[in-house]
């Protein structure tokens, strides 16, 4: 890592990924891990006419202390404060930026019940939070840059610290920072995914057919269902991207109209676990079977979150040969992962995904088709031998993907 790329980094982050506006503050939440770019990322904001740049700093490490040592009956204990915080900060119109890079083998061996109980507790408090924020509150980004652990998961053979230089010049051009002028760059790729959406808001498919090794799953789909990807807006009208990098076009399914079976393509890293080679099979838009070669317990637990967990939440097209699946490397990182393969999400849509859901009321979206749940876990089930076709109302069936890439011209 240089200091040139890092400047590169929080430019990208500040001025596309946040689209930071003069005069609005900036709130992060960071792991200690990333400092380095958190502190770019202060510079470039005040730079842009920031008046305040708060930081939430979180330890990896504590996480595991806690789950080593604190009393098993304590682990519905959170700090509301912190979630109050957020929310407040977003009602004022903050921009929210998380910033991680968690060792995928973190909490591996730990008791999963503990751990689906910390998520779902963290989960139902900031959830009044996520919503106002996800659904287009204000702007918002997610980012991941490499560190040690994370770094020596994908490179096992390497120190730390070869594997995380070498994570770094991986991610230079998986976030197009390798451009003399990353931001143009990155203005391109967003108009290309917006032709994308664009097409498919236009073509309003009733189901999508996903077709592969082990998988045969029809995905339904709402009434006015709306396809995003790359930049969104916010309820405000401001430009922004949520996920850096990104190379998706993402919707939601119908809650309740999913039939078939879904398998896995790459790991899942469910907050320091990982669930390996896993099947889900769903009637009626419920999980009703399921099973994983490695973690099958965290992945009951995760099902078990609340009554919706077992329903999806978001479908989401990505080509296989992306700059992140074309690098060959698994990133046990859903950020990265998830931009490599399509996938699916299990849990909370989307209401931006649905036209005038961010003014339904809570019942009105159910009635709709939309999904509600604590959580919100993306998997992915795309490959260089997976097909999807999208089949209209009249029932016609229209090629969307060829062995994981696009067949439809925009």
């Amino acid at each position: 890592m240089n200091k040139n790329m890092l400047e590169k980094y929080a430019e990208v982050i500040v001025k596309v990924g946040l689209n930071l506006q003069e005069g609005q503050r900036l709130f992060i939440a960071a792991g200690l891990n990333t400092a380095p770019l958190i502190r770019e990322v202060t510079a470039k904001a005040y730079q842009n006419g920031a008046p305040l740049v708060t930081v939430l700093w979180d330890d990896e490490e504590l996480k595991k202390i806690r789950h080593q040592y604190a009393p098993r009956d304590s682990f519905e204990e959170f700090p509301e404060w912190v979630a109050r915080g957020i929310l407040e900060n977003a009602e004022r119109g903050d921009a929210y930026l998380s910033v991680t890079g968690l060792d995928p083998d973190l909490l591996a061996g730990f008791d999963p019940e503990l751990i689906a109980l910390e998520l779902k507790t963290r989960a139902k408090h900031y959830k009044p939070a996520l919503n106002l924020i996800s659904n287009g509150g204000v702007q918002w980004t997610v980012v991941c840059p490499p560190t040690p652990k994370w770094a020596a998961k994908i490179f096992p053979d390497l120190s730390e610290e070869e594997a995380e230089e070498k994570l770094w010049g991986v991610m230079e051009k998986l976030c197009r920072l390798d451009y003399d002028d990353p931001v143009t760059a990155w203005q391109q790729h967003l108009s290309d995914l917006s032709k994308r959406h664009d097409y498919l808001n236009k073509m309003q498919f009733e189901t999508l057919h996903f077709r592969g090794p082990g998988t045969d799953l029809k995905v339904g789909m709402p009434k006015d269902h709306i396809w995003k990807g790359g930049s969104g807006k916010t309820q405000g009208g401001v430009d922004f991207t949520a996920n850096l990098p990104t190379e998706e076009v993402f919707s939601m399914p119908h809650k309740d109209r999913v039939e078939g079976t879904v398998h896995s393509t790459k790991p899942l890293n469910y907050f320091g676990n990982l669930i390996e080679d896993f099947s889900l099979t769903f009637e009626k838009g419920r999980v009703v079977d399921f099973s994983a070669k490695k973690g099958e317990e965290t992945l009951r637990k995760m099902l078990e979150s609340d009554e919706n967990a077992k329903q999806l939440g978001e479908v989401a097209l990505v080509p296989y040969y992306s700059p992140i699946s074309e690098s060959g490397l698994i990133f046990f990182n859903t950020l990265y992962d998830e931009n490599a393969a399509c996938h699916l999400a299990l849990g909370s849509a989307y209401r931006i995904n649905i036209k005038d859901g961010v003014k339904m009321s809570d019942e009105e979206l159910d009635a709709a088709g939309v999904n509600d749940s604590l959580i919100h876990v993306d998997f992915m089930i795309g490959s260089d031998k997976v097909d999807i076709d999208g089949i209209t109302p009249d029932g016609s069936v229209i090629p969307l993907m060829k062995k994981g890439a696009w067949a439809f011209e925009v």
